[in-house]
C-alpha cells in the first residue's frame, strides 16, 4: 500500500504526521517503528497521526507513536505541528482547536504571528500518579519543590517529578554541553523507580527568565527538543524558587516559551511548527 506522509518540525524535534481521517492505516508497532527509522524508513522521533474525534465537542483525536513503535500519552512540540497541519490541510478553519489525547483533551492555539500556543494542562505533581515509586526515599525540600534521591551510575541524583501528560524526571545541571545524557538518560528512562519509563531532563539555569535544556526521551532517546519536556523543566524551576514566568528554553533545535501562573494552573507552551516536505511511501 501507498502511505502519504508530511515530514514536519518544532524546534528540531521532528515527526512523520499522517492524515488517518482520508486515508486508511493499518497501525501496528512495527509500522510505527519502521516509519521512525531513518535509514530505512521516513525518520522521525515521533509519529503524528490525525483522526476524526467521536467526541461532540472536540474537534479531532491526536495519537502518537515514539521511533520505538510505543504509543505515548502526550507531546507538546507535535500539538504544534498537529495544529499547523490541520489548518494547511484545511482540515479546520479555526484558530483554536480541542484536541482528544490519550491524557485528555489539549487546546492549541494558532495566533497572528504564525505561532502556535498550546494549554497543556495543569502539571501533576504527585509522584503515584506521574508514575514514580518513591517508597523508602526521603525528599530534600527546595522552595515548593520536593528533590527525589535515586541512584544513577552509583551517584545520588536528586530529580523533580512532573507530569505533563507523560512522566518526567528534572534535574538542575552546571553545563549543559557537558551534562551526561547520553550516558545516564537511558538508565534513568529504564530505572526500577518509573513503571511506564520516564522522560529524563537535563536543565542550565541561565537566569530566572532563560534555561538550556536536554531531554533523553523515552522511546526516542535525546531529541532536539522537548515541549512537555520543557513545561516539565520550567515547572520543576518554578517551583524550586530557581525561574520566574514566563521562561524562553533553549534547546538544541529551537527556543521554546513556556509561561506557569502556579499551582492549579494550565502551563502554555509556545514555539514553531514547521512543514518540511510532503511524500509519499510504499509499504
Amino acid at each position: 500500500m501507498k502511505l502519504k506522509f508530511t515530514k514536519m518540525h518544532g524546534a528540531g524535534n521532528d515527526f512523520v504526521v499522517i492524515d488517518a481521517i482520508n486515508q486508511n492505516i493499518p497501525l501496528s508497532t512495527e509500522l510505527c517503528r519502521h516509519i521512525g527509522d531513518r535509514r530505512f524508513g521516513i525518520g522521525a522521533d515521533q509519529i503524528l497521526v490525525v483522526e476524526a474525534s467521536s467526541t461532540p465537542d472536540v474537534d479531532f483525536r491526536y495519537r502518537i507513536f515514539n521511533a520505538d513503535g510505543g504509543e505515548v500519552e502526550q507531546c507538546g512540540n507535535g500539538s504544534r505541528a498537529f495544529v499547523r497541519f490541520v489548518t494547511d490541510k484545511k482540515l479546520t478553519d479555526k484558530s483554536s482547536i480541542r484536541v482528544e489525547t490519550m491524557s485528555g483533551v489539549i487546546e492549541p492555539r494558532l495566533e497572528a504571528d504564525g505561532s502556535i500556543t498550546v494549554d497543556m494542562g495543569a502539571p501533576v505533581l504527585e509522584p503515584a500518579r506521574v508514575p514514580a515509586d518513591v517508597n523508602g526515599l526521603v525528599a530534600t525540600p527546595q522552595g515548593d519543590d520536593l528533590l527525589w534521591p535515586m541512584q544513577i551510575h552509583g551517584k545520588t541524583t536528586l530529580f523533580s517529578l512532573v507530569s505533563m501528560g507523560n512522566p518526567h524526571a528534572v534535574q538542575v545541571v552546571d553545563d549543559i554541553d557537558n551534562a551526561p545524557v547520553s550516558q545516564d538518560g537511558p538508565l534513568i528512562e529504564n530505572h526500577e523507580r518509573f513503571p511506564k519509563r520516564i522522560n529524563a531532563g537535563f536543565m542550565q539555569i541561565m537566569n530566572h527568565h532563560h534555561i538550556r535544556l536536554r531531554v533523553f526521551e523515552r522511546g526516542a532517546g535525546e531529541t532536539l527538543a522537548c515541549g512537555t519536556g520543557a513545561c516539565a523543566a520550567v515547572v520543576a524551576g518554578i517551583r524550586r524558587g530557581l525561574l520566574d514566568s514566563p521562561v524562553r528554553v533553549s534547546a538544541r533545535g529551537g527556543e521554546l516559551s513556556i509561561a506557569w501562573a502556579g499551582p492549579e494552573q494550565p502551563v502554555m507552551l509556545s514555539g514553531p511548527a514547521v512543514t518540511v516536505f510532503e511524500g509519499e511511501i510504499n509499504l
